[in-house]
C-alpha cells in the first residue's frame, strides 16, 4: 500500500464490511479499524447501547467525532464504517477532505437480512425485516456516492472479494 490514503469500506449492515476490511488490510499489509469497535472502546458502550440509551442523533454525533479523530490520528489503513456513517453528508465531507478512497459493498438486501438474522444480535435501527428493508432502500443512494462500488454475489468468498478490491485499488491508485 502506498500509505497515502485511508480506504473506507461502507455498505448496509450485514454486507460484510468488517470481514472484507480485515481481508483487504491483510492483503495490503496495513492496519484495519472497525469504527463501531473504536467507538465502543472509547465510549465504554456499543453503538447499539448508545442508540438505545441516548438516541440515534447522539450516537451519530459520537460517530462523527471519532471518525474525525481516526482520520486525523491513525496510520493509513482500511476503515470499516458502521452502516449509517457514510449516509451523513458531514461524514462524507470529512472522508473526502482526507482524500480517502471509498468502497461500497453493494450486497443484495436478502443477503444482508440473512446475515443480520444469523448473527442473532438485534439491530436498533432494523428490528424487523420491514424496517430493515425500508432503511436499505433509503441508504442506497448515499452508498452509491462511494468511489468504488463492489457487487457482492453469493458465489464469491470474502477472500476473493478482498483480493478483487485490492486489485481494483492497485489499478485505480497504483498501490
Amino acid at each position: 500500500m502506498n500509505g497515502s490514503r485511508h480506504i473506507i469500506i461502507t455498505g448496509f449492515m450485514g454486507s460484510g464490511k468488517t470481514t472484507i476490511a480485515s481481508g483487504l488490510a491483510r492483503i495490503l499489509g496495513c492496519e484495519m479499524l472497525d469504527l463501531d469497535h473504536v467507538i465502543a472502546e472509547r465510549e465504554g458502550r456499543t453503538a447499539r447501547e448508545i442508540i438505545e440509551q441516548d438516541g440515534e442523533e447522539s450516537f451519530r454525533g459520537v460517530e462523527t467525532r471519532i471518525l474525525h479523530e481516526v482520520l486525523e490520528n491513525s496510520p493509513m489503513g482500511v476503515i470499516a464504517l458502521g452502516g449509517g456513517a457514510w449516509t451523513l453528508e458531514r461524514n462524507r465531507n470529512l472522508i473526502n477532505k482526507h482524500g480517502c478512497v471509498t468502497v461500497w459493498l453493494d450486497a443484495p438486501f436478502e443477503l444482508c437480512w440473512e446475515r443480520i438474522v444469523l448473527s442473532g444480535s438485534s439491530r436498533p435501527l432494523a428490528r424487523d425485516e420491514g424496517q430493515a428493508r425500508m432503511l436499505y432502500a433509503q441508504r442506497r443512494p448515499q452508498y452509491a456516492l462511494a468511489k468504488l462500488p463492489v457487487q457482492l454475489v453469493a458465489n464469491k468468498s470474502s477472500d476473493q472479494i478482498s483480493a478483487e478490491i485490492a486489485e481494483r485499488l492497485r489499478v485505480l491508485d497504483n498501490w
